[in-house]
């Protein structure tokens, strides 16, 4: 035998002896590190095996290939070795992960936070709900509205000393945040025809902050025009919704009030739901037995004339009323500025 022969021999010696020794290696691999640490150990740079194939440049031409193909046969066994070893230790460290994470199907489940409606919206929706049935619609507008819609349509000119009765927000020349949702029921007297049974519901805002009253606030107005329209339908309406909100014993009271856009004016009471006018120490009515609720009567004619209205022969009445104030009367809330707070404590009583 040649001396070339024999170095040949000896690199494959060391091959065979590398890949033996790396195969042993795979298959003693306990965890996926262990084997990404073999791996390296064996087919990295400066691994076992490949600090033998750097042998293969001393290898004479014609017989480099053939010591090359015994190279590449064991490179090719390890790599095929490692990957069946790595699936199979994912594969167990799944199992074990599914053995001790298995859910117990008897243990109560947790239980899930149901979000609410904000007592506000509830009592929007209940109104509007109530109304509706006696063929009501809503009407909607913009919060920022012109100075005309929100006043002078509503026989509150510019020198009108009601004016002074509703702090306002003014965005600009002649524009304003509305101060009530009056206006949508001009706009709406402006744009369809006779006859008009709506309610506008809405955010307002004014000037004003204490424990029954915040600088934007919400409202629902309601408007039916119609021919032979009276006072007496008005009460009819709201004896209704009273009845509704309140319960069937539930009574109300009009009494003479001033509103520059109906004439003649009323404020309405109901009676109290927590005593029924029998505890002089009640902390809702004050003991005496009534509480107020809204603002009503019949449509002013300086309105029509704004809308350009033919009202001849046409009556209508009007009502609004605070949403914060319907729903601290449902509730018994004490302060208006818990609703704008935030709080979840006090948020989750009205599921």
């Amino acid at each position: 035998m040649s001396e070339q022969s024999g170095s040949i021999d000896v690199l494959r010696s060391q091959i065979e002896e590398a890949g033996k020794l790396g195969l042993a290696q795979v298959e003693a691999a306990a965890t996926s590190a262990d084997l990404e640490s073999a791996r390296i150990h064996i087919l990295g740079k400066k691994g076992t095996l490949s600090e033998v194939l750097k042998g293969l440049a001393q290898v004479p031409g014609p017989a480099r290939p053939q010591v090359g193909a015994v190279a590449n046969e064991w490179k090719s066994k390890i790599e095929a070795a490692i990957a069946v070893k790595k699936e199979a230790l994912e594969q167990a460290a799944m199992d074990a992960a599914i053995a001790h994470e298995r859910i117990d199907v008897s243990v109560p489940s947790r239980r899930n936070h149901l979000g609410g409606l904000h007592p506000i919206t509830q009592a929007t929706r209940l109104v509007i709900s109530i109304l509706s049935r006696i063929g009501f619609e809503v009407a909607t507008g913009p919060e920022a509205e012109t100075d005309f819609l929100n006043f002078e349509a509503v026989n509150i000119p510019k020198d009108h000393p009601a004016r002074d009765m509703q702090d306002t927000f003014f965005l600009g020349p002649g524009v304003v945040l509305r101060t009530h949702t009056t206006p949508v029921q001009m706009r709406t007297l402006m744009e369809r025809p006779l006859p008009l049974r709506i309610l506008s519901p809405g955010a307002v805002y004014r000037c004003d902050s204490d424990a029954t009253h915040s600088p934007m606030f919400h409202q629902i107005e309601g408007l039916w025009v119609d021919r032979g329209i009276r006072m007496s339908d008005l009460k009819g309406v709201l004896d209704f919704l009273a009845k509704e909100l309140f319960g069937s014993k539930a009574k109300i009271r009009l009494r003479p009030s001033y509103f520059p856009f109906v004439e003649p004016g009323a404020e309405v009471d109901v009676s109290c739901t927590i005593c029924e006018g029998k505890n002089a120490r009640c902390t809702m009515c004050k003991g005496t037995g009534w509480l107020e609720i809204l603002g009503a009567g019949m449509v002013h004619p300086e309105l029509y004339r704004a809308a350009r209205v033919n009202a001849e022969g046409v009556t209508g009445f009007a009502f609004g009323m605070g949403v914060e104030r319907i729903a601290m009367l449902l509730h018994g809330i004490p302060d208006l500025r818990l609703m704008f707070q935030g709080d979840l404590r006090f948020l989750r009583q009205f599921p």
